[in-house]
């Protein structure tokens, strides 16, 4: 078997606190509502509005509460009052911490995906259900610490819930993450992607004539909350997330049943919130148009109508930890990131593509941002398969909006170096590809006909590649100045 790595949250804190300057812990008391983001906000990391940068992961320890969905448009606090708990923000902040924590680097880390996708190991029953100690709490929503971003937002979110249900219809399990937020002691609204997995298994329960059960988990270790962050490209439907992340973590994920519903959930989590997903909707925020904030740095807007979850029953580990993430922060662009790495990868792979390495980058919410690093090219042939490639990308994945390919003495990781190779290895009259009216992702404001005309309908898009890799045939005007290393001058 593999090497292990952390397999809860807890053990990936611990291994945090031996790395200075890696966590903080802020021991004052903090309110849910806007507290914890204000707090957190110099670290969130662009697209968050500036002044921001990448930050060490914050372990707020007391965090009061902030109730159900605001009672008014100004953010009111609704609920009573409950005891202060713990919430973690910026775990993933970096992308250098997220893949150390699973023993990578940034670099390592689709390679460590692909291998995941292609050896998955499959979730066991909990061999010591003891281990994981858990309590019962009353199915009250307003007594978790679930934060509020902004005073606009529609109430609590959970950020990082990830829901795990089974298709009734095929038997496979998915686990995905999704907004949902706090409509009642007992209710959430969640916004499901149209034609994912979560959905078709929640239209095949209501066909069969009844709600779909799901365990809904706040706090997960780093191989679970990767896996569940990765696309469908990488892991189809049919393949089991959970597996995935036992290969990825070096130990199966283990499983328990839940008390209230017919469904079972992951052993190591700080909160389970069991329910049922129903077939009513509601409005997301019945008293305005936001939701909250977007990992592509805007407001959100909120949905007419929504699914709605109803809470059966919650267990938490003793002094549980509730993890979040600030909706335009770095954080949640790190995470679609590695996942959307991988499967670039393995399509770039797949066409016998020269790719040395794939950053997606945390700018365009990891998503809409591809930096393609490409081994050293060895003949004049290479140009034109590095823009076929780079082009074959945009085609393939719809959230793609630019690729911006580079040589393999360029620093996929720095932004200095990004911008250096793009000043000095481009030219827009030859270097810069640009395919209109290409099926896009509406999030992105640019993305509409009120802003270009030329755009068939909103979620249509321009997209671009550019090419900052140096032709072959004129690769030694291109030599980077490299200093002498001098024994003793380190």
């Amino acid at each position: 078997m593999s090497r292990r790595h952390p397999a809860d949250l807890r053990a990936a804190l611990a291994a945090l606190d031996l790395m200075p300057g890696e966590l903080v812990r802020v021991r004052e008391e903090v309110p849910a509502r806007f507290g914890v983001s204000s707090r957190y906000a110099r670290w969130a990391g662009a697209p968050a509005a500036p002044p921001t940068g990448p930050g060490p992961a914050v372990l707020f320890e007391q965090v009061t509460p902030s109730g159900g969905a605001a009672e008014d448009g100004e953010g009111g606090e609704g609920g009573e009052e409950h005891d202060a708990s713990a919430v973690l923000m910026g775990l993933y902040g970096t992308r250098r911490r997220a893949a150390a924590l699973l023993g990578a680097t940034p670099a390592e880390l689709a390679h460590r995906l692909l291998d995941a996708v292609a050896a998955p190991l499959p979730p066991v029953p909990a061999a010591d259900p003891d281990r994981w100690a858990r309590s019962d709490r009353k199915p009250d929503l307003t007594t978790l610490p679930v934060p509020v971003l902004t005073d606009e937002d529609a109430g609590p979110y959970l950020t990082l819930g990830a829901v795990l249900a089974t298709d009734p219809a095929t038997g496979v399990r998915n686990l995905s993450i999704h907004r949902m937020c706090v409509q009642g002691p007992d209710l959430l609204t969640i916004w499901m992607v149209p034609g994912r997995d979560l959905e078709q298994a929640h239209r095949n329960s209501l066909a069969a004539g009844r709600p779909l059960p799901v365990a809904i988990h706040l706090g997960l270790g780093p191989a679970v909350l990767l896996a569940s962050c990765c696309p469908t490209s990488l892991v189809p439907t049919g393949t089991d997330e959970l597996a995935v992340a036992g290969a990825l973590a070096g130990a199966p994920v283990e499983l328990l049943p839940c008390r209230t519903v017919d469904a079972e959930y992951i052993a190591h989590a700080e909160y389970v919130l069991e329910g049922e997903l129903l077939p009513d909707t509601m409005p997301e925020n019945p008293r305005g148009t936001a939701a909250t904030p977007e990992f592509l740095g805007y407001q959100g807007t909120a949905h007419p109508a929504l699914p709605t979850v109803r809470i059966t029953g919650i267990t938490a580990r003793r002094g549980p930890i509730l993890q979040a993430v600030s909706g335009p922060g770095h954080e949640q662009s790190v995470l679609l990131g590695f996942g959307m790495e991988a499967a670039v990868l393995a399509v770039l792979r797949r066409r016998g593509a020269p790719v040395r390495a794939v950053h997606c980058h945390t700018a365009g919410g990891g998503q809409l941002m591809v930096v393609l690093q490409w081994e050293a090219k060895r003949s004049a042939e290479d140009d034109a398969l590095v823009r076929e490639a780079s082009q074959a990308v945009l085609e393939e994945f719809r959230m793609a909006k630019l690729v911006l390919s580079v040589d393999e003495d360029v620093d996929l990781e720095s932004d200095q170096d990004l911008w250096w190779a793009m000043v000095t290895r481009w030219q827009a009259d030859r270097d810069l590809l640009v395919l209109p009216d290409r099926e896009g992702f509406p999030l992105d404001p640019t993305q509409s006909v009120a802003y270009s005309p030329a755009l068939s309908a909103d979620g249509r898009t321009a997209k671009a590649v550019f090419d900052c890799t140096v032709p072959y045939a004129q690769r030694r005007r291109f030599r980077r100045a490299r200093f002498t290393d001098v024994p003793g001058s380190g």
